[in-house]
C-alpha cells in the first residue's frame, strides 16, 4: 500500500481494510478551487504543521466544512519539500499514538500544493507572488521555530546574512523574514489587500516576534528608499495587516521507528525515514500524541478558514496569554522541568519510564496539585485542572512518546525563571510564607544537584547544553564527591534572580534549598531518599 495508490479504488479498499481513515472528498475539486483562490499559506513544513493544523483542515474537508485545502511553503530546508512531499503527491499519514494503546493512521489530503521559499528558483518564487497578490488570500500562518524570527546572532548584533540584506539593500533579501516582507510588499503593490500573519509557534508572543522581524526589514527598505513609507504604514495599521498571537502545544517526535515496524506489518510501503541535507529527520508519516491545543488571538481581517469547527480555540490577546501561563507557569512545563533534572540524577532515558517510578509520578504530581493550581493563571476557555489531568494521565505517561529528561534538561537555566520564579512571585504577592512551600523548593534544590555533573549513584553524567552551565556548574563542581555546602557558599547560585525568577535569600528560600542540597548530596541513593519521602509525607 503505498500513499500515491489511494486514487485506486482497490488501495483505498486496503487502506480502510487495515482501519486507516482516506480523505473522503474530492481532492482534485479541492486543488483546483484551492489554486485558483487561496485562503491559507503556511510556512514550515515539518511534523507539527502536518500533524496539526494541516490534520484540522483534513476533518473540515471531510466532513463538509470547508473547500479549500492549504498550501506549504518550505523556506529553510528544501529536502522536505523535494523528498518528503512531492513524492507522495504532498499526502501524508498522520499516525496518533494514543496512551492507551490504540493507534489512529489517518492520510492526510489538505495540503493541495508545496512550494520551496528559494528566492533562486523562479518557478517557485513566481507562484508565490501570485498567491500574495490574490485578494483570496486570509491567512499566512507559520511554523518555523523560534529562532526563526530572529534577525540576530548569539552575539546579540545583526546576523552576517541580515547585515548583508541590509548593507547591499538585497531585494529580495535572503533572510527568511526579509523574504516574507517582500511578498507582503507586493501584495501592498497589488492593493494592500488585507491579510492575518499568524505565528503558530511554541514561543512567547510569537506574532509580536514575527511583526517585530518583517517591520525591521520594511523600516529599513523605507530608510534606504527601497519602498515607499506606505508599505510600513500598511504593515502597522490592523484593519489590513495583523500579527496575532497564539499557543500551540502539541508533541510530535522525530518519526519512529517501532511507528515504521507496525506500518510495515501493515503492508504500509512508505516508512523510510528521511534525513535530509540540513540534518532533518522526516518521513512520509508523522508519529504525534492525541492530546493538542491551539489558541488563536481572533484578528483576522480578510476572513479565515473555520478552525474553530476543528478545535482550535478563537479569543482575545489577553486570554491566549493566559493560556500560554496557564501551561508555561503551571500546568506542564514546572514538571517537565522536574522530571527532566532528576530523570538524569536517577539515570532514566525516557520521560514515560520516568512515570513509572512512583516516586517521581508522586511528586509531579503532588507539586502541581498542591503548589500550582493554587496560583494557576485561569484562561477561562480551558480549565486548568482538565489541562494539567490531560498531561499527567494521558501525556507524560505515553510510552509512545520517545522523550527523554536530557532533552527536556536543555537550556534549564532559562527556563526556570518562568516555570517556578512566576509561581514563587504569585505566592509572594498574595502574602504567603514561601518557606511552606515543599515540592518547588525540592526541585530547585534537585538542580543545584543537577549543576554538580554526579548522578545518584556517584557516577558523572553528561549535562545538556544550556548557555549558562559553565558558569552555574563552575560554583557547583566543588561539592561533587557529597560534599555539603553552607547557605553563603551557594549565594553566587541562589542570589541570582535571572536564574530563579526572584532572589532565593530575599524571600527566605535559602536556607530550606541549601538544606535540600545537602540532604540530596549525602551519599549514594539521598535523591531518592528525598523525593520518597516528601512523598511519604503528603501521604
Amino acid at each position: 500500500m503505498k500513499l500515491i495508490g489511494i486514487k485506486d479504488d482497490a488501495v483505498r479498499a486496503q487502506f480502510e481494510q487495515k482501519g486507516y481513515v482516506i480523505p473522503s472528498y474530492d481532492r482534485e475539486k479541492i486543488r483546483e478551487a484551492t489554486a485558483k483562490a487561496p485562503a491559507w499559506v503556511h510556512f514550515g513544513t515539518g511534523n507539527i504543521f502536518r500533524a496539526f493544523p494541516a490534520a484540522v483542515l483534513d476533518k473540515l474537508l471531510s466532513d463538509g466544512s470547508y473547500d479549500k485545502g492549504v498550501i506549504a511553503v518550505e523556506g529553510f530546508d528544501y529536502d522536505i519539500i523535494e523528498k518528503a512531499y512531492k513524492p507522495f503527491d504532498d499526502l501524508s499519514l498522520l499516525v496518533t499514538l494514543k496512551s492507551d494503546g490504540n493507534i489512529e493512521k489517518r492520510i492526510i489530503g489538505s495540503v493541495t500544493e508545496s512550494l520551496t521559499f528559494d528566492t533562486s528558483r523562479q518557478t517557485d518564487t513566481a507562484r508565490l507572488k501570485e498567491i500574495f497578490i490574490n485578494p483570496s488570500l486570509q491567512m499566512v500562518s507559520f511554523t518555523i521555530t523560534e529562532k526563526g524570527y530572529s534577525l540576530n546572532g548569539a552575539d546579540g548584533n545583526l546576523s552576517k546574512v541580515v547585515a548583508d540584506d541590509f548593507e547591499n539593500k538585497c531585494f529580495p533579501p535572503k533572510h527568511l523574514m526579509g523574504r516574507i516582507a517582500y511578498l507582503l510588499y507586493e501584495r501592498y503593490k497589488a492593493g494592500a489587500y488585507p491579510v492575518a500573519m499568524s505565528s503558530m509557534d511554541n514561543c512567547s508572543h510569537n506574532g509580536d516576534k514575527l511583526k517585530a522581524a518583517v517591520l525591521a526589514y520594511a523600516d529599513k527598505w523605507v530608510q534606504q528608499q527601497l519602498v515607499d513609507k506606505g508599505f510600513g504604514e500598511y504593515l502597522r495599521d490592523e484593519s489590513r495587516v495583523t500579527f496575532p498571537l497564539s499557543m500551540i502545544d502539541k508533541i510530535t517526535p522525530r518519526p519512529d521507528k517501532e511507528v515504521v515496524a507496525m506500518l510495515e506489518a501493515d503492508g504500509f510501503e512508505n516508512t523510510g525515514i528521511i534525513i535530509t541535507d540540513k540534518n532533518t529527520y522526516t518521513a512520509a508519516f508523522v508519529n504525534a500524541e492525541e492530546t493538542q491545543y491551539l489558541v488563536i488571538e481572533d484578528k483576522f481581517p480578510n476572513g479565515r478558514p473555520p478552525f474553530d469547527k476543528g478545535g482550535v480555540y478563537f479569543t482575545d490577546r489577553e486570554t491566549v496569554d493566559k493560556v500560554e501561563k496557564m501551561k508555561v507557569c503551571t500546568c506542564l512545563n514546572p514538571l517537565h522541568t522536574a522530571l527532566a533534572i532528576f530523570g538524569c540524577l536517577l539515570s532514566y532515558d525516557f520521560i514515560s519510564k520516568e512515570m513509572k517510578d512512583d516516586d517521581l509520578a508522586s511528586f509531579v504530581r503532588n507539586m502541581g496539585y498542591t503548589e500550582g493550581m493554587p496560583v494557576v493563571v485561569d484562561p477561562g476557555i480551558i480549565r486548568p485542572e482538565t489541562f494539567i489531568g490531560e498531561v499527567l494521565d494521558k501525556r507524560l505517561v505515553n510510552p509512545f512518546m520517545p522523550d527523554t529528561p536530557q532533552r527536556i534538561a536543555c537550556d534549564t537555566s532559562q527556563k526556570i525563571p518562568i516555570r517556578f520564579g512566576v509561581t514563587l512571585s504569585s505566592y509572594r504577592e498574595k502574602g504567603e510564607d514561601l518557606t511552606k512551600l515543599r515540592y518547588i523548593p525540592v526541585v530547585l534544590a534537585g538542580y543545584l544537584r543537577y549543576l554538580t555533573g554526579v548522578d545518584d549513584e556517584g557516577n558523572d553524567f553528561e549535562q545538556s547544553p544550556d548557555p549558562l552551565l559553565e558558569e552555574l556548574s563552575g560554583v557547583m563542581k566543588k561539592y561533587r564527591g557529597f560534599k555539603s555546602a553552607t547557605e553563603e557558599d551557594l549565594r553566587p547560585v541562589l542570589s541570582r534572580s535571572d536564574v530563579f525568577g526572584i532572589d532565593l535569600y530575599a524571600v527566605n528560600l535559602a536556607e530550606k534549598i541549601t538544606g535540600l542540597f545537602n540532604e540530596m548530596n549525602g551519599s549514594k541513593g539521598s535523591v531518592r531518599k528525598v523525593l520518597h519521602a516528601i512523598n511519604e509525607q503528603q501521604a
